[in-house]
């Protein structure tokens, strides 16, 4: 008896009007799913699968979309069939989706609710994996005028010293300050230090001038005002 193998669909044997890129030129980007548009990053397959088959497998070992943007180079390469060449080509288009996307967000941003400070720092902040404390420091017009990481690493009152975030304040002649950070477990409930950081930022604001509007945990793509819920 003569066995069959069944060999996986290639790219070739798709019709030529419905491969991603002929699809793309006639349909537009938007119009493809992730896994074409992975597809045309990696550009090739394997012989054994196609370009289509290897995007998928990509999605699948980083949980979707979401987990790719904070892939490695070396997690990538991991899965069979992609080598250094086509990681660092993924890695390059997501660095240019998470700037394109930090570049908007940086023009001219005004906050006036809690939600605007959460929705400017959303992108960056809620899948990193270690605690990072920043500050927005606005204008009298409430506008964002810089943006900086205070320190990287778990949140306690020693380590957050007035100094350091008001001495940017001042340099910066900013007109009032929002601190956010994140936690890397997706829940942003505060925590006991939370709440005491927050207390010791307000009260040396007072001190200087210079308020301290508000506290935002970013948890994953959620977020806890400390001024809503009454802590300052």
């Amino acid at each position: 008896m003569t066995s069959t193998t069944h060999l996986p669909l290639m790219i070739r044997d798709v019709h030529v009007e419905d491969r991603p890129r002929e699809r793309m030129k006639r349909q537009g980007a938007e119009s493809l799913s992730n896994q074409e548009l992975i597809a045309i990053l990696l550009r090739t397959g394997t012989k054994e699968e196609s370009v289509l088959h290897l995007a998928n497998k990509v999605l699948t070992v980083f949980e979707r979309l979401h987990g790719l943007k904070t892939a490695t180079i070396e997690e990538i390469v991991a899965i069979k069939g992609i080598g250094q060449a086509k990681a660092i080509q993924l890695l390059a288009a997501i660095e240019l989706g998470r700037r394109l996307a930090q570049k908007e967000s940086d023009s001219k941003w005004t906050i006036r609710s809690p939600k605007d400070a959460a929705t400017y720092l959303m992108t960056e902040m809620s899948s990193l994996h270690q605690e990072h404390f920043l500050a927005l420091f606005l204008n009298v017009k409430n506008q964002v005028i810089h943006k900086q990481t205070i320190f990287i690493g778990s949140l306690n009152a020693s380590i957050v010293h007035p100094r350091e975030l008001f001495r940017e304040a001042v340099k910066r002649s900013a007109a009032s300050i929002i601190c956010a950070h994140n936690h890397p477990s997706g829940n942003p409930t505060p925590s006991p230090e939370d709440i005491e950081v927050t207390k010791r930022l307000k009260e040396a604001g007072m001190i200087i001038g210079i308020e301290l509007l508000d506290h935002v945990i970013i948890g994953d793509h959620q977020f806890v005002s400390l001024k809503e819920k009454g802590y300052m």
